[in-house]
């Protein structure tokens, strides 16, 4: 058959075919090949949905009837204006997926009598489908009619007949059952739905363009079969969940708990307790495993407060994750940086040779919002808590979490209060969408823990640690509380950092591994040049190094100082709170700042770590002790108490907390875990908190009244759940939406002076990506950094998107490191700024 344009429509053999084919929702790729009909596209991505959705397993007059209204996310293709930008490259005064809820609205009453729907939850659903391009349509009732006029009176005719027809192919799809409440629900996950179809229904090399012709009905049989070829090659088909046990060692306690807890009914949320070090992070896994065999989830994705804690995740479980599955999961690492990771990139497209293998498709790498749709996904928590926030795309991040069990990891550390308003609101979004999650621990507050429970709607007051939480009010407390082979921590207060210099020079020299952490960056860099200028073999270790030295140097430091590193004796590193949780680190002697409870918990867990390797009788010193460079608690003379002893490093917590942490953690002189971490958080980080000394009255009013406003900040900008994804999910740039509050910072591109130009400072293909060091705004603007318009930096940034122009500075360093007058960098000590110090 020869099917030829013919004016307005289109003519088979001298006889009109159907009008609606005559609409394209695709331009020809080549001149004299085919436009793809609108029509035959969202059958496309009908068809993919249909494979996308069959494992959620909703009764199957709603899964057709999500799958009719994925199919219809373009109507709004069917119009003058869409069909002239194609043809003519003409312009829309209306976006094509807003004309798509006009038309669908237009069409309401045959909607609701076909899917027997009310007209609340159909148009709950309606802007859901509409919404798939990453934002809510905008439209309000009263500017319908304008855009119905412009797409054309034969265009809405056209409209009716193709929803008919569709209503046909899908004759069982009912919304009768469904209630405004449930729709508003559905109305956050439908748009990721789409979205995802909708990306693979438009790869021209699963979905040809094809020629208008055949029937609807016939075009569909043929959209199924590549349908299921495309959702596998693209890495979403799923795998199997594994049987086996995942480890063939003997079970810690927690282990053993998760590995025989009951579970109950339905999503559910469990909160694991327990010691740094004491292997949450297995026992986690094996929960996750018996979660996904009961049919909870699908796959997992792990979420990690950094993107070092992410990458060393990674490559921690990636062993063990094809176990997990009774095949070849895809996997993916989400973060801003990924790309940069040589384990994930040796996954992406590897073949699927054994059952341990992982892989991670093309299709699933290009794109950090795709990388939620993987069976697993090790990154960021930025990456998850972006689904709550109104940004554009946040749906299709919900859809893909929606499968997963979500393991967030160090859950702590977003215990700021934005960040834990923005976590409660996705872990509310995640569980209406039937998911269930975990929580990992060491030092989480007992009224947090409560607030995320009640996210399930569970809460436990027993204040046991360690302990096994589930929302559904399961608690295992009878977990051992005596101290392991490490013992208790005895605590000492250094009075000052020259104090500190030499006790870890003398440890040194008694063939110790040492660490001191300090809180400032700054303040760490002058510690290893002194200690350097004292003999003392140091390394640095902080967050303002370029990412090519900072790999560098985590590399050096877990071959010395990790479970398995050599040549760790006499070594010193310092170090800032980059080490509390991402580098699996074991030292003989630990020199702290003070900082709060929590975080002096987590450093001590790098202190006689690896017990197992370095028994007590080979360490070079007696016993375990935390060293803290703290001010005396009981002589707080005025508001610059701290000051006078941590100078830079002061103004990194807030004082009071540190007063608390100084004042109870001396008083008790050690550290014991498991069973003493819970007062000792309690005591600082806990709601009913000892008074603190008159001349800190000031500073505890101004973190109160920062929680306070962080809190509603955070609260102020998530999405707003009862109001549904076209009322409650107004989208913007993730950068006007932010996963976490902090002083601005500036990303520099360190480069060199080459042949034809500027060259980046790193060397490799990725030079440009580990050249940048980050620093704060507030110090940088102080300074002349270069010009971004010298004709060598223009030329570097020519073939830059605008954003990325904008947002990184190129900073050419001479031979001796000079950027510019006050800053410079050297790849042993990081960014180095020559100027006073400005708080921030």
């Amino acid at each position: 058959m020869t099917a030829v344009n013919s004016g307005d429509r289109v003519v088979e053999n001298g006889g009109e075919m159907r009008g609606y084919l005559d609409w394209p929702g695709k331009s020809a790729i080549a001149e004299g090949m085919p436009e793809h009909p609108a029509v035959y596209h969202m059958l496309d991505v009908a068809a993919v949905a249909e494979v996308l959705i069959a494992p959620f397993r909703f009764p199957k007059p709603l899964t057709q009837a999500l799958i009719l209204l994925t199919g219809l996310h373009d109507l709004g293709k069917i119009g003058n204006q869409f069909r002239a930008m194609l043809r003519d490259g003409g312009r829309q005064s209306q976006k094509h997926w807003e004309i798509t809820e006009v038309l669908l609205r237009h069409h309401e009453k045959m909607l609701e009598d076909r899917l027997g729907a009310q007209w609340r939850p159909l148009r709950q659903l309606v802007a859901a489908s509409a919404g798939h391009h990453g934002w809510p349509p905008g439209l309000n009732d009263k500017g319908f009619s304008g855009p119905l006029g412009l797409t054309g009176m034969q265009a809405v005719e056209d409209s009716g007949e193709v929803v008919a027809t569709f209503l046909a192919l899908w004759p069982e799809a009912s919304l009768a059952d469904v209630t405004t409440a449930q729709a508003k629900a559905l109305s956050w996950w439908l748009p990721g739905l789409v979205t995802a179809a909708d990306w693979i229904g438009s790869n021209t090399g699963w979905f040809p363009a094809m020629a208008a012709g055949p029937d609807l009905a016939d075009y569909l049989t043929g959209a199924r079969e590549r349908a299921a070829r495309a959702v596998s090659e693209a890495g979403l088909a799923g795998t199997p969940i594994g049987t086996v046990p995942l480890f063939d060692f003997s079970l810690r306690p927690m282990q053993a708990a998760c590995q025989s807890i009951d579970l109950p009914e339905g999503p559910m949320l469990a909160v694991i307790e327990d010691e740094t070090g004491a292997g949450k992070t297995e026992a986690a896994l094996i929960l996750a495993q018996r979660m996904m065999q009961a049919g909870k989830g699908r796959g997992l994705f792990f979420a990690l407060p950094t993107m070092a804690t992410a990458d060393a995740m990674f490559a921690r479980a990636e062993t063990v994750l094809g176990r997990l599955f009774a095949g070849v999961p895809s996997v993916t690492l989400a973060h801003g940086r990924s790309a940069l990771s040589e384990r994930y990139r040796s996954i992406v497209n590897a073949a699927r040779e054994s059952s341990d293998t992982i892989t991670c498709t093309p299709w699933l790498a290009e794109n950090r919002r795709k990388a939620l749709l993987a069976d697993v996904g090790v990154g960021t928590v930025d990456q998850a808590l972006l689904a709550a926030l109104p940004t554009r795309f946040n749906t299709l991040r919900h859809f893909g979490l929606s499968s997963k069990i979500l393991i967030v990891d160090e859950v702590h550390e977003i215990g700021e209060p934005y960040m834990a308003s923005v976590l409660e609101q996705l872990l509310r979004l995640h569980r209406g969408a039937g998911g269930s999650a975990i929580l990992l621990t060491a030092t989480l507050p007992l009224d947090l823990r409560r607030r995320l429970l009640a996210t399930y709607e569970g809460a436990a007051e027993n204040p046991a640690y360690p302990a096994l939480t589930l929302s559904s009010g399961a608690v295992r407390t009878d977990l051992p509380q005596e101290t392991g082979a490490k013992g208790a921590v005895a605590v000492a207060r250094l009075d000052s950092a020259a104090e500190a210099v030499t006790l870890l020079a003398q440890a040194a020299g008694q063939g110790a591994a040492c660490v001191w952490v300090r809180n400032a960056v700054d303040d760490a860099i002058a510690a290893v040049q002194d200690l350097r200028a004292a003999g003392v073999e140091a390394d640095l270790l902080h967050a303002r190094f370029a990412l090519c030295d900072r790999k560098r140097i985590e590399a050096a430091a877990l071959s010395r100082f990790g479970k398995a590193g050599a040549g760790r004796a006499d070594r010193v590193m310092i170090a800032t709170q980059v080490i509390e949780s991402s580098l699996d680190l074991d030292f003989d002697v630990m020199v702290s700042d003070l900082a709060p409870m929590a975080a002096l918990v987590q450093r001590t867990g790098r202190l006689w770590r690896h017990m197992e390797a370095r028994p007590r009788a080979g360490r070079p010193v007696p016993a375990p002790v935390l060293h803290v460079v703290s001010p005396d608690p009981a002589a707080v003379a005025d508001a610059h108490w701290l000051n006078r002893v941590l100078d830079r490093g002061a103004f990194v917590y807030p004082h009071d907390l540190q007063w608390r942490t100084a004042d109870h953690l001396f008083r008790e002189g050690r550290i014991v875990a498991p069973s003493g971490l819970r007062g000792l958080i309690e005591a600082v980080h806990g709601a009913d908190l000892p008074p603190v000394p008159e001349p800190l009255l000031h500073a505890e009013a101004e973190r109160l009244g920062s929680n306070a406003a962080r809190g509603a900040h955070g609260w102020q900008n998530v999405i707003r759940l009862a109001e549904g994804y076209r009322n409650g999910g107004a989208a913007s740039n993730d950068a006007d939406y932010p996963t976490r509050l902090g002083l601005p910072q500036r990303v520099l591109v360190l480069a060199r002076a080459g042949q034809g130009g500027l060259q980046p400072f790193a060397a490799g293909p990725e030079g440009w990506a580990l050249s940048e060091v980050t620093a704060s705004l507030v110090r940088l603007a102080a300074l002349p950094l270069p010009d971004q318009n010298a004709p060598a930096i223009v030329a570097v940034k020519a073939g830059w998107p605008d954003w990325k122009r904008d947002a990184l500075w190129i900073c050419p360093v001479a031979e001796d490191g000079a950027i510019c007058e006050g800053l410079r960098y050297d790849p042993d000590l990081g960014l180095l700024f020559d100027t006073p110090h400005v708080r921030g």
